[in-house]
């Protein structure tokens, strides 16, 4: 049996042997049979074509291509998009500027024209076939020629964001053709539209490439312009949260830096400037050391002779801004205005026409004219709800130079002009007392927010210090208003004159450009001919010492949480407290009239809704900007060469009167909000919680880690001239329980507070400061390091406590209202399982 198995094993096996040599013979012969077929009768081997080689010009770009050209060649081939790449552009420097143009409602982007990212630097380089998008950083900078350059490029190597293959080159051999649909149908760090947190938020689990494309690309002489759509898979959508979708679309601008850079002008923190910032390597210099340079337009005069004799001059190249065609037509002159309104400013710089506002031209009038070609600014009016405006723009990095800008007009920044104009002036200004504005003031407030924002685009940041400048009482006067507006620059957040009472006839009610606007632009555009960058800043320097001291033309950052009263966001006047009141005095005026002047035939009450609201949410802030001096810090910027001090804690006394301030307007019951006439038509219920949230707001402001800080810090500094914490927290304490001190009943609106009072210590007590991971946002949020367990604050939290105890068992068993009794008893327990809370 076993020689049988094996027998039949190996004829198997040879059979199998056989067929395999059959099929090997026979394949050798065709391949002998095909080599034999050539013309000369020759036996010639077959080449094989290589795989991944150049394919011939015409192969690629074939006759169906749909072709546009400018700063690179664009091919559109079916399905396939090329890049033809001009040799002489490869290795050239271009900004990548990502923008979200369509999104979904509810994504919390800020609207269609949003960046997404910031701006980028890139290059395409060529490696052997393969060209290279590489991204650029002027973080770290050198000199060419200084041997240290070689160290700062080795030490900043610039990453590959992505390669392609090359897929053609054209027949003047000038141009490399590559196919670049992954580029922006993928999911791109660099340009995308989502950071990580926003992926997490929505749920976003992948991109889907199937439903990813682009949908338009345009080429320019000096940008490419690429419109592409990109769909993720998503869980947690504000919006057709059924589809598990979200699509956003996408451009992306590629934008030639300029080949000869504009000569910069060094920051300085004493005027506000955007700006761009880099870290300098010198061989002389033992540090390396952080320069800045402002955001600016190139403006050169056109006649420098001229120029130096002191005459007007316009510019080679003038800043233009054209309202988009999408503009309603009553709007458009409105905006055109708010433009040239800066001229004034830049005639103090030297230059006339500097600034222009144009109607964008149709088709038939320029061809030429695109608003996505970066040669041209535009306002673009969006019909989005967002109630905002806003003025990017988009710098070389080198240099600072502004190339281009596009302002974003979102039509519903009217009903935010509306609303605010309302809550502001309607007590004095009859214009303003009705929900519809005439055309001409919703005009005119266009172009109060119009030339605001070109200031922005002008290189300007919001100047909060400003409205600090001028004392309350002259914003009372006609003459003085008329004179000067109502603070010296309109890039505060001034708003409007909500301090001018009725009987202040003729008074200003809106900023406009000021004595600070047309300061500033002087001190950042006006030319210093024959000197570089460096030997500018002595001049530049005495230009801001000359006028050192004077208020009007002082610089104040912005900040979130301000530690600064002088420097606040929608405030108006020298002395918070004071205007406030005045503020306070008009809302009340405004709130007796709401119904009246809200009234119109055949509506509901949705608008009587909207302006109450909008007047507890005006009352709010004037309680912030009065809360802000308690613990407050003024904040002058000054140099080694100027007298006076950057810092100084904010007056014990001023404190004290911003304090008692808070205790009879924010504490005690505001009961001249909480009207039944107007309640009984907007909502069944929510009043009491209205006024509770209202108060904690208030209450959170004063006993914030960082404000408590600076309250023991100035102690230790100043001893008795500082306001200390502790005398604050007796002043608080005392404003609140004034009934459990003196017997009184206690209403729902005052219990509430005083919970909140006893949660607000317990978070004293038990919570640390939350950390703020970015030390860049440090400063800019008014934060103020503690550590809160080995500081002050635990102590007086608990003595407060114990305080409140006392005073509650006392108020516990001598009132004769029940509620007031229970509260009190409540109290007192409360306090003693915050002081003694029982092991786990």
């Amino acid at each position: 049996m076993k020689e049988n198995y094996k027998n039949t094993l190996r004829n198997a096996l040879m059979l199998c042997l056989g067929l395999i040599l059959i099929v090997a013979n026979d394949a050798t012969a065709q391949r002998k049979k095909k080599n034999r077929k050539n013309k000369k009768g020759q036996t010639t081997p077959q080449k094989k074509k290589p795989r991944g080689g150049i394919k011939p010009y015409d192969k690629v770009i074939t006759k169906a291509a749909k072709t546009d050209s400018g700063l690179f060649i664009y091919h559109k081939v079916k399905t396939k998009h090329y890049f033809e790449i001009p040799k002489q552009l490869l290795n050239k420097e271009m900004l990548i500027v990502s923008r979200i143009s369509g999104i979904t409602q509810g994504i919390s982007f800020g609207g269609a024209g949003m960046k997404s990212r910031p701006q980028q630097v890139v290059r395409w380089q060529k490696v052997d076939n393969t060209i290279l998008l590489r991204s650029v950083s002027y973080n770290s900078v050198a000199n060419e020629n200084d041997p240290i350059y070689k160290s700062v490029k080795s030490n900043n190597f610039e990453p590959i964001i992505m390669s392609f293959r090359l897929a053609t080159i054209s027949k003047d051999k000038q141009n490399y053709v590559i196919e670049i649909s992954k580029l922006f149908t993928g999911d791109v760090a660099m340009i995308g539209p989502l950071s990580s947190a926003q992926k997490r938020r929505f749920g976003v689990r992948r991109l889907d490439k199937s439903r990813s494309m682009i949908s338009g690309i345009k080429s320019y002489p000096k940008n490419i312009e690429v419109r592409h759509i990109l769909t993720y898979t998503a869980t947690k959508l504000p919006s057709n949260a059924i589809t598990g979708s979200l699509s956003l679309e996408m451009n992306q601008s590629m934008i030639l830096l300029p080949e000869k850079p504009m000569k910069p002008r060094y920051f300085d923190q004493r005027v506000g400037y955007f700006s761009v910032r880099q870290t300098l390597y010198n061989k002389d210099i033992h540090e390396a050391k952080r320069r800045q340079f402002i955001t600016r337009w190139r403006l050169e005069p056109k006649d420098p002779e001229a120029f130096k004799r002191g005459e007007l001059v316009e510019p080679i190249k003038p800043i233009v801004y054209y309202i988009g065609a999408g503009t309603p037509v009553k709007w458009r002159k409105y905006l055109k205005q708010g433009v040239e309104d800066w001229q004034k400013a830049f005639e103090k710089a030297g230059f006339k026409n500097a600034i222009i506002g144009k109607y964008a031209p149709t088709k038939k009038e320029d061809p030429e004219y695109s608003p996505e070609d970066v040669r041209y600014s535009v306002i673009r009016y969006v019909t989005n709800p967002i109630q905002n405006a806003m003025g990017p723009h988009v710098h070389d990095p080198r240099t600072g130079e502004i190339l281009e800008s596009d302002i974003i007009w979102y039509h519903n920044v009217m009903k935010l002009l509306r609303n605010w104009f309302f809550v502001q002036t309607a007590a004095i200004n009859p214009d303003a007392r009705n929900p519809q504005f005439s055309d001409e003031l919703m005009g005119q407030l266009i172009r109060f927010v119009a030339a605001h924002e070109v200031g922005h685009t002008l290189g300007l940041p919001h100047n909060m210090g400003s409205s600090s400048a001028y004392p309350v009482d002259s914003l009372r006067s006609a003459s003085f208003t008329k004179k000067m507006g109502t603070a010296p620059s309109i890039m505060d957040y001034a708003r409007f004159n909500y301090i001018a009472q009725p009987g202040d006839k003729g008074v200003s009610l809106m900023p406009n450009i000021g004595i600070y606007d047309i300061y500033a632009i002087r001190w950042g555009y006006r030319p210093i001919l024959d000197k570089t960058a460096e030997e500018e800043r002595a001049v530049l320097n005495q230009w801001i010492k000359a006028k050192a001291g004077d208020k009007n033309y002082r610089f104040g950052r912005q900040m979130f949480g301000p530690r600064d009263p002088s420097a606040q966001t929608e405030d108006l006047g020298d002395d918070a407290v004071k205007a406030s009141g005045y503020g306070i005095a008009n809302l009340k005026r405004i709130m007796n009239n709401l119904v009246k002047w809200t009234y119109k035939e055949g509506e509901n009450y949705e608008t009587l809704q909207e302006l109450y609201g909008q007047i507890l949410g005006q009352w709010s802030r004037y309680m912030g900007h009065v809360a802000t001096n308690v613990g407050g810090v003024y904040e002058y910027y000054k140099t080694a060469d100027q007298k006076g001090d950057v810092y100084t804690h904010v007056p014990k006394a001023h404190q004290k009167k911003a304090m008692k301030f808070l205790i009879d307007q924010a504490f005690k019951t505001p009961k001249w909000m909480i009207r039944k006439d107007i309640l009984a038509k907007v909502e069944a219920d929510g009043i009491i919680n209205r006024i509770r949230a209202a108060q904690v707001r208030v209450l959170k402001q004063l006993l914030d880690f960082s404000r408590l800080a600076r309250l023991i810090e100035n102690e230790t500094l100043n001893g008795n001239q500082a306001y200390k914490m502790i005398d604050m927290c007796k002043d608080l304490r005392d404003g609140i329980w004034s009934e459990a001190k003196n017997g009184g009943k206690t209403g729902t609106y005052r219990r509430n507070l005083q919970r909140a009072h006893i949660e607000q210590l317990e978070r004293l007590l038990t919570k640390e400061q939350a950390p703020v991971k970015n030390r860049a946002l440090l400063s800019f949020m008014g934060y103020s390091k503690v550590d809160v367990s080995q500081s002050d604050i635990r102590p007086i939290a608990r003595g407060e406590l114990n305080q409140i105890k006392n005073l509650a068992r006392r108020a516990a068993n001598t009132s004769s209202d029940s509620m007031t009794r229970y509260h009190y008893q409540d109290v007192v327990a409360r306090i003693e399982a915050i002081l003694n809370p029982k092991s786990k």
